[in-house]
């Protein structure tokens, strides 16, 4: 099944289901279950975004997105961990009240719809599980997260249905909301390090350009740039110095980057006494004197 249609089928049984929990919460009286619709709500919503933007991402590139759509995935990805990093600093908020102030709840009607609840959740983070894309793995997380929210609703249910610990409810859901925090960030990370083109994990720039350099015929290489467009796909773009036959050397490259898991490839080939006209790739110093003639 398509990405995308997945993420939809994921937006649709959230959305229904934060309609019935929220339901859910005013019949048992729980806070706990009230205040986890609107969190499902939020969910539900930056599923549609994603589901919008991962459609966008399979557009073929044009002349107004010269690279391709790829990217719009990673902002679906990046809206939705923003979603969930401000949505467990919420829960974190509202269970420190908890603690402070407990109420009183409907244990056996929070039983029932943390059964339900769990099991909806489960439906839509099996849909979601194969998810390649940084935009994936977010909703994905979501739905994890939902079913371990669940669990954790249901456990604390129980215990209280038979115990007289209020306290449970707020510091379990402040546990959860810790461990989204946490994988939230990580995703952030993830997605700020492609918008600001870091190499990619995995790749070292210095063993590439070895490996370029043992290749026959190649003298030279340098300004060697590596740049993810989603996260799973990269992109390599370099100069290579020689004398060969151009179209075996480029055969060469190629398959010697294909190994390192980089499949698109831009080279310039430049002849040992052409020399190259920047030799490090400082763009300001390259850049400076061309601006200046534009003034004039």
């Amino acid at each position: 099944m398509k990405s995308e249609r997945k993420i939809f089928i994921a937006f649709i049984l959230n959305l229904a289901f934060s309609i019935f929990e929220f339901f859910g919460g005013v019949i048992t009286g729980s806070v706990a279950i009230s205040s986890d619709a609107v969190h499902d709500l939020g969910d539900a919503l930056s599923i549609g975004i994603s589901y919008l933007l991962e459609k966008k991402s399979k557009k073929k590139p044009d002349g107004t997105y010269t690279y391709g759509y790829a990217r719009f995935s990673v902002l679906g990805g990046l809206f939705t961990s923003l979603v969930l990093l401000l949505g467990s600093v919420g829960v974190i908020l509202n269970a420190g009240y908890k603690l402070l102030h407990p109420a009183e709840i409907d244990y056996s009607g929070m039983i029932v719809f943390a059964i339900i609840g769990a099991s909806v959740n489960l439906a839509a983070a099996v849909l979601t599980h194969s998810g390649k894309s940084i935009n994936q793995k977010a909703v994905n997380l979501h739905m994890l997260e939902d079913v371990f929210g669940w669990l954790v609703v249901l456990i604390g249910a129980v215990v209280m249905r038979f115990t007289d610990f209020y306290w449970l409810d707020p510091l379990l859901s402040i546990a959860v909301a810790v461990y989204i925090l946490i994988h939230a960030y990580r995703t952030l990370r993830q997605i700020l390090w492609l918008f600001l083109e870091k190499t990619p994990d995995g790749i070292s720039v210095k063993e590439l350009t070895e490996h370029m350099q043992m290749i026959p015929g190649v003298l030279d290489v340098h300004h060697v740039h590596v740049r993810s467009v989603d996260g799973s796909c990269h992109a390599a773009s370099m100069h290579i110095v020689t004398e060969a036959e151009p179209a075996e050397i480029k055969r060469l490259v190629r398959r010697e980057l294909a190994e390192h898991g980089i499949e698109h490839v831009t080279l310039e080939l430049e002849s040992p006494e052409e020399g190259c006209f920047e030799k490090e790739c400082d763009i300001r110093a390259s850049a400076a004197p061309m601006h200046h003639h534009h003034h004039h």
